[in-house]
């Protein structure tokens, strides 16, 4: 059920200025413009699409789905068992860092603000979507908010660290971002009512350009 201080809350966890680090990872993207494979706004919105809906994106949002219904059934063994899932399943070192350093500081950062008892199976320490989707069932905001805020600021953060990396402008960056809203607001519905069966992913290139990146020199960014 949607609420004023849930939504609130969510637009305070999602913002750029919330401390969970996420300017400086760039989830692989850097290596696949290094590579040019992506190299204007149709390639982004191509490779975004790929990320969103058959890599991280799709999987994230039904990991966050199964922790925020574990936190609204004040189940600590399903949250932890969410937890360990998603530290599993990150496909390369960088991609684990990435993941688990973000919901580290995601949590100290709700718990100071927002402190919960909810949270506390999780001891400070999971990957981003668990922790954000834990924090939302804790804190009262609706599933479909939360999984829209997760999804619409990763795309975000991806083109932001793309504007940095290759001659896109905040007019294209604007542009690829309003592209990506269907496929967005369909996994939102998709993730909606998903479960655990439903995590599977075919976005290797996303996969094998983090693995690469791990030897990238010089880089801008964390992964």
């Amino acid at each position: 059920m949607r609420t004023d201080a849930g939504l609130s809350r969510l637009l305070a966890w999602m913002s750029p200025a919330f401390p969970t680090g996420a300017f400086g990872y760039s989830h692989g993207i850097e290596q696949a413009i290094h590579e040019g494979r992506v190299s204007d706004a149709e390639s982004l919105i191509r490779w975004l699409e790929g990320v969103l809906e058959l890599g991280a994106g799709w999987n994230d949002a039904v990991q966050l789905a199964e922790a925020h219904a574990a936190v609204t059934a004040n189940d600590a063994t399903r949250l932890v068992s969410a937890a360990e899932l998603a530290r599993a399943l990150s496909p390369s070192a960088e991609r684990l860092r990435e993941s688990q350093a973000q919901g580290a500081a995601f949590l100290k950062a709700v718990e100071i603000g927002w402190p919960s008892p909810l949270l506390e199976p999780l001891h400070g320490q999971a990957a981003y979507c668990i922790a954000v989707g834990a924090a939302a069932g804790a804190h009262g905001v609706a599933l479909t908010d939360a999984l829209t805020g997760l999804l619409q600021s990763f795309a975000a953060n991806l083109i932001g660290a793309s504007l940095r990396l290759m001659p896109l402008g905040q007019t294209g960056a604007v542009a690829v971002l309003a592209a990506l809203e269907p496929s967005i607001l369909a996994l939102v519905r998709r993730a909606d009512v998903s479960s655990l069966d439903d995590l599977g992913g075919a976005a290797m290139l996303s996969d094998i350009a983090a693995m690469r990146h791990e030897t990238l020199e010089p880089r801008l960014f964390l992964s």
